[in-house]
């Protein structure tokens, strides 16, 4: 499917629209489209806001990416992963409506996406943003219910632009005249970003810190915004971070107008892998039994700063690095927030990525942030490595989602 485009990432939506229309413009027959931005927490983000919608007995579409194990993983059509005879029927459909021209891999399969939804009955659908927001291919819905920009760092910058400002005004693209958009914490730069671009379209904005808080209490999770207080259980999904992003669903669920027992199971139910996930089970699990292992995606500065305040929370006890990046990262930008937190740092390539990051050039980013680093030839090599230095350690796979989804395959 690349194959039809010189350029695997190539923003903007000119191919999207020909390829609808010729689709019969799928995307004005879908379900409430609920459209949420940001550079982290997104994901998480959509996964709590459909165990909402789901638990309040209705039914939601999901689009999201990048898949971790399965491509199936991306398409969940009322609650279901999409089955491979749907998905086949799907792209044969799509390229033959495409014929020879040019369309990226995510174009086509969005618009495979988009046209699965428009076909099979819900309530509600999620779409969560690919890269930026402006130009991105699943922001072709003239009128969303509701749109949401999680917090906007810095990542793609070969794509984006290189300030918090040129990235942020990307995100805000989602925005759309008369809709409200859920804001979560954001550096004042891109805030000022937002609420201009809000203010050109007409957009009104639910912003953290003005029109919403989130906080914990007493063991419990608090969320305040215009229309009163909601006392709920703590996040199931863990890490300090997660406290904002279930802020941003359960406020853009209220808006919606979903009651009490939606904002429970927001944040009761919601499952995102490779989201600070404790491996319990697995080869890896049976090869260092009294380790404690950690999984995150995590991948860009921000991501960095929030895993180290994750562990930083955690019971004391030595914990090992084991690190594979895309190289379009900053692995030192990544690193440097972790580097005192760790003892070490094993360095390791991501198999079948043409764009991995050689694991030496890991290795030197993490010396050069003062972490002691070596490299691997493997995530089970390394972790063999860790636990025959010290069978008890904490030990955090990180710095990729597709890192992390190599380790979810190979830990089934």
């Amino acid at each position: 499917m690349i194959g039809v485009h010189p350029k695997v990432i190539d923003l903007g939506l000119g191919r999207m629209e020909r390829l609808l229309a010729a689709l019969g413009n799928p995307e004005r027959k879908l379900p409430p489209v609920i459209h949420v931005a940001g550079t982290n927490g997104k994901g998480s983000t959509v996964a709590m806001m459909r165990a909402g919608i789901e638990g309040a007995g209705k039914t939601v579409h999901a689009y999201t990416s990048p898949h971790l194990v399965r491509f199936h993983e991306r398409i969940r059509l009322a609650g279901t992963l999409i089955d491979e005879a749907a998905l086949v029927d799907l792209l044969h459909e799509c390229k033959a409506a495409n014929g020879d021209e040019p369309i990226t891999f995510f174009e086509i399969i969005t618009c495979l996406a988009l046209l699965a939804f428009s076909r099979q009955p819900a309530d509600y659908t999620l779409l969560e943003v690919g890269m930026g927001g402006r130009l991105d291919s699943t922001n072709v819905v003239d009128r969303p219910a509701l749109t949401a920009i999680a917090p906007v760092s810095m990542d793609h910058q070969q794509n984006l632009g290189n300030t918090i400002e040129e990235i942020a005004a990307e995100k805000a693209g989602i925005l759309k005249r008369g809709v409200p958009c859920v804001v979560g914490p954001q550096d004042d730069r891109a805030l000022e970003v937002i609420e201009r671009q809000a203010a050109r379209v007409g957009a009104s904005l639910l912003v953290h810190g003005q029109h919403w808080h989130a906080w914990t209490e007493g063991g419990r999770l608090v969320v305040q915004d215009e229309t009163g207080l909601a006392d709920l259980p703590l996040p199931n999904l863990l890490g300090a971070h997660q406290i904002d992003n279930a802020g941003m669903a359960v406020v853009g669920l209220r808006h919606l107008g979903f009651a009490e027992d939606a904002l429970t199971a927001a944040v009761t139910r919601a499952e995102w892998p490779a989201r600070l996930q404790r491996l319990t089970a697995g080869p890896l699990i049976d090869a260092a039994p009294r380790a404690q292992l950690w999984l995150d995606g995590g991948h860009n500065p921000a991501a960095g700063q929030v895993l180290a305040n994750a562990l930083q929370a955690m019971p004391k006890m030595p914990t090992y690095l084991v690190c594979g990046m895309l190289n379009t990262k900053d692995p030192k930008g990544f690193l440097r927030p972790l580097a005192p937190l760790a003892q070490a740092l094993f360095a390791v390539g991501i198999p079948e990525e043409t764009a991995t990051l050689p694991a030496e050039a890991t290795r030197e980013a993490a010396d050069a942030v003062g972490l002691t680093a070596e490299t691997a030839d493997s995530v089970d090599a390394a972790v063999a490595q860790i636990v025959a230095r010290d069978p008890a350690a904490r030990i955090l796979i990180c710095g990729s989602l597709y890192l992390a989804g190599h380790v979810l395959t190979l830990n089934r």
